[in-house]
């Protein structure tokens, strides 16, 4: 029987690597002395295999990666520090056991070896998001293998489970395991920070921080992810994973340190297994109350909304369009409107296509076509499957008619979209989007998706709508 050891929770900074940071790294301090005190620990339980997740190897929307070569390696070439390489042993029993036991439960993983990475455009090396806390590993301890994963972008709940699968499938081997959960917190803190400041950036690394504390993987697992993104981060399904792989687990955690002297948040954690506990099995209680959040959304549409979602329902179900119902409001079946819909999953963006102008009878015959082509014709995304429509998130823009303007002083990314043409050429943002803070990210977007240089002489028009959730 394989043993759970313990957990980390780590940061990833490579400026706090000696070599890297040459002096500025000793401006965190509190993460330095968490990062070695972290090492440490992993030196005293003597693991025979270290199980990482990251997120910064190849990250797919619909997919885990796992790296399954036997021999794994990394550097921080992309940092300027190419001379400063690591190689690893692959524990390619585990890999394999989790792969097989991953597909019976139906989340997909893409096995990531040199070949994959030269078709998909990946790399296949160790990133930056292992390498750091394995630098500070490798100072103490070297007498290990390791599961090199990198988190998808799936919902907390598969997330979850596949922390679960990587428990079971650690408890059918023998080795002695701990897990590392790589993130950085958010990225938001200070105007200088990578991605800005956002007011959402310390709220969230508050309540990380306190959920941590308080040995509550059940709120990490649940998390808002709207704040997590408002917050820049990239360590929350990190964490989710990690405690799935906790699940079932009596578990004690130190916060051995946070801070945020760059801009974004490093918080170092070690966690302790101490045994099996019946109360903290999760996961169906986890499953009940994503279920329960959807139930909410769906309650609370308006008829906008609740057409566009029957509309791809029926579509996706039945291989063709419906045709318009018979209890529909005179707004939707007496007015014509340019209409946008929107499809979000897991608070990230699934589908938008829409119309700027009517080109249907009515705005309920526009929902539905567009609908449609939101949930299966966006290039960005493949189509909607099925197992899906459970977890789709729905919004419809009716569009006002548009105006030209003179400059970017007449717009408000609140109030106005955006309609940028040159010639044939056309792109369109829509108002009050999240990471939208400014006139000129607006136009700047919007022209990137015409395809129009910011230095040509292009036309702006400005448009309000009425936003149905």
């Amino acid at each position: 029987m394989g043993r759970i050891l313990g957990a980390y929770l780590s940061p990833h900074p490579p400026i706090i690597v000696e070599e890297i940071g040459r002096g500025e790294e000793l401006k965190a301090e509190k993460t330095l002395m968490g990062m070695r005190k972290l090492a440490k620990d992993i030196k005293k339980k003597k693991p025979t295999t270290i199980v990482l997740v990251t997120p910064h190897g190849p990250l797919f929307s619909d997919a885990i990666s796992i790296s399954v070569e036997e021999d794994l390696e990394g550097s921080f070439e992309n940092f300027g520090y190419s001379d400063l390489k690591f190689q690893f042993k692959n524990n390619t029993s585990i890999v394999k056991g989790i792969i097989e036991e991953s597909g019976w439960e139906g989340i997909m993983l893409a096995a990531i070896d040199k070949k994959f990475a030269r078709n998909y455009g990946v790399s296949e090396k160790v990133d930056h998001g292992a390498l750091v806390p394995l630098y500070f590993v490798n100072k103490e301890y070297t007498d290990y293998k390791l599961v090199h994963i990198t988190y998808g972008l799936l919902s907390p709940l598969e997330l979850y489970k596949f922390g679960m699968i990587v428990q079971k499938v650690v408890e059918k081997s023998d080795e002695d395991v701990v897990f590392i959960a790589s993130g950085d917190l958010s990225h938001r803190l200070l105007e200088k920070a990578p991605y800005g400041y956002s007011k959402e950036g310390k709220i969230f690394d508050d309540k990380i921080v306190e959920l941590l504390g308080n040995n509550d993987y059940e709120s990490i697992a649940s998390f808002d992810l709207k704040l997590g993104e408002c917050a820049g981060e990239c360590g929350l399904r990190s964490l989710i994973v990690l405690s799935g792989f906790l699940d079932g687990f009596h578990v004690d955690t130190e916060v051995y340190s946070y801070e945020g002297p760059f801009g974004v948040g490093y918080c170092t954690a070690g966690i302790n297994v101490l045994g099996h506990s019946e109360d903290r099995k999760l996961y169906e209680k986890l499953k009940k109350k994503a279920g329960k959040h959807i139930e909410k959304i769906r309650n609370s549409e308006d008829e906008f909304v609740r057409l566009a979602r029957k509309s791809l329902e029926y579509y996706i179900i039945n291989g063709k369009q419906m045709n318009v119902p018979d209890d529909l409001s005179n707004e939707l079946i007496g007015k014509k409107a340019g209409v946008f819909v929107s499809l979000k999953k897991d608070e990230r963006l699934r589908g938008c296509i829409g119309t700027t102008e009517p080109t249907q009878n009515s705005i309920a015959e526009e929902i539905i076509k567009n609908a449609i082509s939101a949930g299966t014709g966006d290039p960005r995304f493949s189509p909607v499957e099925e197992d899906e429509l459970d977890k789709i998130v729905y919004s419809v823009d009716v569009l006002e008619k548009p105006e030209k303007i003179d400059s970017m002083a007449q717009l408000d990314v609140k109030e106005y979209g955006v309609i940028v043409s040159k010639g044939y050429r056309r792109g369109l943002l829509l108002p009050n989007l999240e990471g939208v803070d400014t006139p000129k990210e607006q136009v700047r977007i919007a022209l990137q998706k015409a395809g129009i240089d910011e230095d040509e002489n292009f036309r702006m028009e400005r448009f309000r709508v009425a936003r149905h959730y």
